[in-house]
């Protein structure tokens, strides 16, 4: 069997969990912090270097990726993995977010999507079918539904039409899916800020009997407080025997209340984004490496991180290098955070497995 979910450990005092999760191309062990790729690339970082990090398990983007350079010249390279040099598993996600985002130039209706490319101008009009069909041709491991992502400030009604849309194109999407024995196809619950949807979301999607369930709409301007009471509220009722995704999370805080919660796989931009404007993460904080502070710090960026700029170089080197613009110290930054946010829920793993989830990451909970 191509996929298959064991659930290892359950934390005694919340619904933290690990497990290991076995795809065609490698195992993943749960909680786990996924890089993203958008355009087959952890901006900065070879597949080489990525494999440095501990990340198992990356994500890339379909609404970009059929763009450029289309997902032809992706299936004629032998798929994502043979495409960009990453023999681990992939996800892709289903362009939904994205097109969402470009409110301007996009026009919903039952039957997809149509936009305008930002890009070179295009009408591309994008339905259920046809992303599933992108998703077959780029080969991903994990591929997701098409979905309807309203603004986090959308009222009930919008936002319970986005919903049973959701399900809907979910149902299209399973009748177009043409690689099941290869790649996993993840449902998405949507809801807004509403429980009732979420909960009615969900109570849809389990007969699907799905490989594995994302909660989306969780990073799109809610606010925080509404989005830990949501995914609390959400990620119990997913069954049990399958991964569970959240959407968009890659921040310590959110990471550990998530995973409090029962959540397995995280993605998010945060560790090469901020390493490409100075911003290092250690410890569970920020620190801007341009800051004066740093300028006579000779010392390792974080004395406990096996990562190759920990281990090579200083703050001091780090923070010449991020004010003379240096590219080297935004991938070095990169890399490191990266590792960063790897090993956190690394470590996670560890402590529920170890019975002392709570006492060692209670005080972000």
């Amino acid at each position: 069997m191509a996929f298959s979910f064991q659930l290892q450990k359950k934390c005694l005092h919340t619904q933290a969990r690990v497990g290991t999760w076995s795809t065609p191309h490698g195992l993943v062990e749960t909680p786990r912090f996924m890089p993203v790729g958008t355009l087959a690339t952890v901006k900065g970082l070879t597949p080489a270097q990525l494999e440095t990090t501990g990340a198992q398990m990356i994500l890339a983007n379909t609404y970009h990726l059929h763009l450029q350079p289309g997902e032809t010249i992706i299936e004629a390279a032998g798929g994502l993995h043979e495409f960009m040099g990453w023999n681990g598993p992939i996800l892709t996600d289903s362009g939904g977010f994205q097109v969402f985002s470009l409110s301007e130039l996009r026009k919903i209706r039952e039957i997809g999507v149509t936009f305008r490319s930002p890009r070179d101008g295009r009408i591309i009009e994008l339905t259920p079918e046809r992303s599933i069909h992108i998703q077959n041709a780029l080969g991903a491991d994990v591929i997701m539904a098409f979905d309807e992502c309203p603004p986090g400030n959308a009222d009930y009604d919008t936002v319970a039409a986005a919903t049973d849309r959701t399900y809907r194109w979910l149902e299209r999407c399973i009748k177009a899916h043409q690689r099941p024995h290869d790649q996993a196809l993840f449902g998405i619950v949507q809801g807004g800020i509403y429980p009732k949807l979420r909960s009615d979301a969900v109570s849809a999607l389990i007969p699907l009997d799905l490989p594995g369930y994302a909660i989306g709409g969780v990073s799109v301007g809610e606010e925080p407080a509404l989005v830990r009471d949501i995914v609390k509220l959400t990620t119990p009722l997913l069954p049990v025997s399958k991964p569970r995704y959240l959407m968009g999370v890659g921040t310590y805080k959110e990471m550990v209340m998530a995973i409090a919660s029962g959540i397995d796989l995280f993605d998010c931009v945060i560790p090469t984004r901020f390493g490409r404007h100075g911003t290092a993460l250690v410890a569970g904080e920020r620190w801007n490496l341009k800051n004066a502070q740093f300028r006579e710090d000779f010392t390792p960026l974080d004395p406990e991180c096996p990562c190759y700029t920990c281990q090579t170089f200083s703050r001091a080197y780090l923070n010449h290098l991020v004010r003379s613009q240096e590219m080297l110290g935004y991938i070095l930054l990169s890399l490191h955070n990266v590792t960063e946010l790897v090993r956190f829920t690394q470590r996670i793993r560890e402590a529920i497995l170890k019975d002392r989830f709570t006492q060692e990451f209670g005080h972000w909970l």
